[in-house]
């Protein structure tokens, strides 16, 4: 019997083709477009997603039904032959996907862990591949949900966008405000550091935003992960849904920012996505797992 299953969702960025690659599980997160329902990554690509989106599409978000996280839960523990499973959803802060999920465990007679770790995209796919390694290292099931969720304020992220559409769409601003933003082209940077979208700082123009991101990670590494980048745990990430030629330039951007790092880039999600529109860039800081006994 195989022993330890990693589950996640496709919140994290991590596609069905990568899922395979990395011998992991992803769910595809629904989403309504019109009254539709599509699954990330499997009738859902991102070309489509920012297609409707820009078309003015009414885009809902919505979490896996109780019935299908249950029926890969019973696949893999059945037919897979595991004897674990790690379940890393999205944030619980962002979605009752995490409660569901927890619920749902409680039937499962200790065999399903699932991390309550407020992560998003490119930090839930680290928190992933965080639990591979501890897999690896021969952690139990509920070790790895404890050192995850142990480290689960060890990230942030920020977040710029192109356009304020969405995030007055999605009332996160005012009408107004979000007029004001346009004519004086203010741009807002955004902060994800554990359960939810926040404000962190409003400037004028693309060049002022994307230095603020830069200021930020460079405080969080000397303020809150000096330790860790001394013992070389830290790791820099770029994320986007920019096309892949922006994505690159804002890659190198960042490598020439923050020598040393070896900068990776990731489109972001699609609930996330949905609150920004195309056009953002954003950057993260992650403290890697470090030693942990038992």
């Amino acid at each position: 019997m195989k022993k330890i299953a990693i589950v996640t969702d496709s919140n994290s960025g991590i596609t069905q083709e990568q899922a395979k690659d990395m011998g992991i599980y992803v769910l595809p997160m629904p989403f309504y477009i019109d009254g539709e329902l599509f699954y990330e990554g499997v009738t859902l690509d991102r070309e489509t997603f920012f297609e409707k989106q820009e078309a003015d599409a009414d885009i809902t978000t919505s979490q896996p039904s109780p019935g299908e996280v249950m029926d890969l839960w019973d696949k893999i523990l059945k037919e897979d032959g595991y004897a674990e499973i790690v379940h890393i959803p999205m944030s619980s802060g962002l979605s009752g996907s995490c409660e569901t999920a927890m619920t749902l465990a409680e039937d499962y007679e200790g065999k399903v862990h699932v991390v309550n770790n407020q992560r998003i995209s490119v930090t839930q796919k680290q928190s992933v591949i965080d639990a591979i390694k501890l897999v690896e290292e021969g952690k139990s099931g509920s070790r790895i949900k404890e050192i995850l969720e142990l480290e689960k304020m060890n990230a942030s992220i920020y977040i710029t966008v192109d356009t304020l559409k969405y995030l007055k769409k999605g009332g996160r601003i005012t009408p107004a405000a979000a007029a004001i933003g346009t004519v004086l082209n203010l741009k807002p940077v955004l902060q994800i550091q554990g359960e939810k979208l926040d404000a962190y700082a409003k400037v004028r123009g693309e060049k002022k935003a994307k230095k603020t991101m830069k200021e930020a990670i460079h405080k969080d590494i000397a303020q809150r992960f000096s330790e860790a980048e001394k013992a070389g745990r830290l790791v820099i990430r770029a994320a986007h849904t920019t096309s892949e030629e922006e994505a690159r330039k804002w890659e190198e951007e960042l490598m020439e920012e923050f020598p040393g790092y070896t900068i990776q880039s990731d489109p972001l999600s699609l609930s996330v996505s949905c609150h920004i529109g195309k056009g953002s860039v954003a950057v993260t800081v992650i403290q890697l797992v470090g030693e942990y006994d038992g």
